[in-house]
């Protein structure tokens, strides 16, 4: 290979060996974290820039401007320092200390917006939002608008056609939480040939995609509040929700006894797909995504080996 972007996807799958519960079936793991910055994020980053590229939106000398809770900021400052783009990145102080030293280890021009009770909700991320359209008005600046950007979509396209090559078709459901909603939409459009079942998970202090109940947690990446633009629910064939307690309880139970080290949105991803797969019966093959590495999460006391109370 001639650069290291093009070690982003073709990541490993694993099956579950000691946490899968009685009367589930083979449940599957799909590591994103082997991706360059540690998440599955660097597929978006890149495609949005790349796109952006292609249609011109994009030029030498230009920079880009975005926000985020840490691994699409990390992925696009990887991307854009490698391509010469200057990249300013909006985040909030509820986000994890190692993501946002991520970021700016590896170039970004960081601001952060201060949170009124630590937690993520609709009104903090509509601040990053306004404050990045903003800078967006400045000459030469280009906004990935990760939103409402449909080139998200393209870039996990390859997700779902790698666990397609990996496990075959006979997938009986793959789950994932929704951000963007752009990687369970890539999923979805690679499998469209396919019975596989597309199911959507989100915290149940927030469920927005399946009450319209917006609230707050602490599920960095995913749960914002709103519908994003980019999700289409005709590609959906379920929604579930998994609290908060048991992800956080299920990362670490996957780095202990599985020795899968991931963060929260991960452990709700294995935890919703535990619940399919015991629902769907001993013959079924369930697929989860592990987004990003656990080392994100070390700050905020994830792996502290205590039970979590519901």
């Amino acid at each position: 290979m001639k650069n290291i972007i093009e070690i982003i996807g073709n990541t490993p799958i694993v099956k579950l060996q000691k946490i899968v519960e009685k009367g589930c079936g083979e449940i599957y793991v799909k590591l994103e974290a082997y991706n360059p910055t540690g998440s599955k994020k660097d597929r978006m980053a890149l495609a949005m820039i790349e796109g952006a590229e292609r249609r011109g939106l994009l030029k030498r000398g230009m920079t880009v401007v975005e926000y985020s809770g840490g691994s699409t900021g990390a992925g696009l400052a990887f991307v854009c320092t490698l391509k010469g783009y200057r990249f300013r990145l909006i985040t909030a102080d509820v986000f994890g200390k190692e993501k946002i030293g991520l970021m700016r280890s590896l170039g970004a021009d960081v601001e952060i917006i201060k949170s009124e009770n630590g937690k993520i909700t609709k009104e903090l991320i509509n601040k990053m939002i306004n404050r990045a359209k903003e800078i967006s008005k400045e000459p030469n600046t280009f906004f990935t608008n990760q939103l409402d950007n449909k080139d998200v979509i393209e870039g996990f396209v390859p997700l779902g056609e790698e666990i397609l090559d990996q496990l075959g078709e006979d997938i009986d459901a793959i789950c994932d939480t929704v951000g963007t909603a752009g990687t369970l939409m890539g999923i979805a459009k690679a499998f469209k040939e396919n019975k596989t079942k597309i199911i959507a998970v989100e915290p149940s202090s927030s469920p927005v995609l399946s009450e319209g109940i917006k609230g707050s947690h602490n599920v960095e990446g995913v749960g914002l509040g709103f519908i994003p633009a980019i999700y289409n629910p005709k590609l959906v064939d379920e929604v579930i929700t998994i609290e908060e307690s048991r992800a956080r309880q299920t990362s670490r139970d996957l780095a202990l006894k599985e020795g899968i080290f991931c963060g929260t949105s991960s452990g709700m991803n294995v935890a919703a797909a535990i619940e399919i797969s015991k629902k769907l019966g001993p013959k079924s093959k369930v697929v989860a995504i592990a987004c990003d590495t656990g080392l994100k999460y070390l700050s905020e006391g994830l792996f502290d080996n205590k039970k979590e109370k519901s």
